[in-house]
Formats: structure tokens, sequence, C-alpha cells
């Protein structure tokens, strides 16, 4: 059963066109009927609610954190605004960073634009396509001495990887030991979907997750 935060964040992608049903090929060759652009994402309306849904999924995990940290270039305004939506509307006031993906060799220098990694790391992000960003924003925190908490996404696709029986996600929680939160899965999609009585925007889904997917 999707929750309220979850229903109102897909209408919200929706509406924005980030969330488009159809036929796309995704970069791994598949044929998708759906297709997930966070840099849609593109007005102040938006990225507002974008930071409440976040702000509602860290509020329902109930996970412990100290600081958020956006990986270069879409965490970046993911993570300014989620910081900006837990101090407005969970009166919890955390500092947030980012990194530059080349370091900066003048004024400050350094490679860490915010606030100094330490403690209990949530990495914010869109989605976990191949995993490199995040492998990266770890070894990033872990240099830094701090503690990589968990990841927070937009979207779970559900699906396996192209080269094993993980799916992106998986690997991040089974092999590198790192939780992760999704705003919303393919699962709560489809319940959102059938709700709505798109039945052959469902079927071709289902198809898709058939040959493709992962369990909930």
């Amino acid at each position: 059963m999707t929750l309220a935060y979850q229903t109102d964040f897909i209408d919200l992608c929706v509406r924005s066109g980030v969330l488009r049903f159809g036929s796309f090929t995704l970069k791994s060759g598949r044929e998708s009927p759906y297709f997930f652009n966070a840099g849609l994402f593109n007005t102040g309306d938006a990225i507002g609610a974008v930071g409440r849904a976040y702000a509602a999924a860290l509020a329902a995990a109930g996970l412990e954190f100290d600081m958020l940290f956006g990986p270069a270039y879409k965490g970046i305004p993911l993570v300014t605004i989620t910081a900006a939506a837990l101090a407005e509307h969970a009166a919890r006031n955390v500092p947030f960073a980012f990194n530059r993906k080349e370091a900066k060799d003048h004024g400050e220098g350094g490679q860490i634009v915010g606030a100094p990694l330490k403690g209990r790391v949530l990495i914010i992000d869109d989605v976990i396509t191949a995993g490199t960003a995040i492998r990266e924003s770890i070894d990033i925190i872990r240099a830094a001495g701090a503690l990589p908490a968990a990841v927070l996404i937009a979207l779970d696709r559900q699906e396996r990887g192209p080269q094993g029986d993980l799916s992106a996600v998986q690997e991040v929680r089974e092999v590198l030991g790192i939780p992760v939160i999704a705003v919303i899965t393919l699962a709560d999609l489809m319940q959102h979907t059938k709700r709505l009585g798109r039945t052959e925007d469902l079927s071709r889904m289902q198809a898709y997750r058939d040959r493709y997917g992962m369990p909930d």
C-alpha cells in the first residue's frame, strides 16, 4: 500500500514529465514501458515538493544520521532541498555537503563544498543505475573519517542489473553493506497505476517486471 507522500510524489512526477509511460530504450538496451528523468524537476514548486517527499521518506524509515551528502551533479540540488525541507517541516536542522567533479585548486580549494564530512552521513541522489556515484561518495565520506549511514533515492526500479542477478540497489545493500531507502519503488508505481485504471500501462509494466524484475 502506497503512503500519502508516495502518492503525492508519483502525481508530481507525472505532472512534471519526470515520469512518462510509453516505450523507451534504456542505456542497458532494454525496452522499458516507463522512463524517469529527475532532471525535469526544474521549477521552484517542483523541487520544493521533492524535498518534502525525501524528508517524508526519511521520517518513515526512522534512520539515524548526522548530516547529508549529495554527489555531483544531480545530488547537489536534491541534498540542498532535502536539508531545507527537514529544517522547515521536521524541525531538524542538519548540515549538508556535496562534491565537485574536479577539486578546486584556488581559493579555499578542495573537493567538498559545504559542511565538513563527519559522523553518520546520509547520501542523497535520484536513482542508482550503475552505482558509480554512490561508490565514489562512500569513498569520499570514508576518506574524511566519516561513516556512510545510508542512501536515499527517488526511485528503486527493482530490476536486475545487466551484468548479474542483483539490482543496482541490492548491490549497494548487499555488496557494499549500505542501507538504501527509496521514496517510491516500481511496485508502488504499479499499485498507483492500477488504482488509476491504466490497465494497458500496468500490463506492460508487469511484463517488464516479469522479465527483468526483482521481488519487493
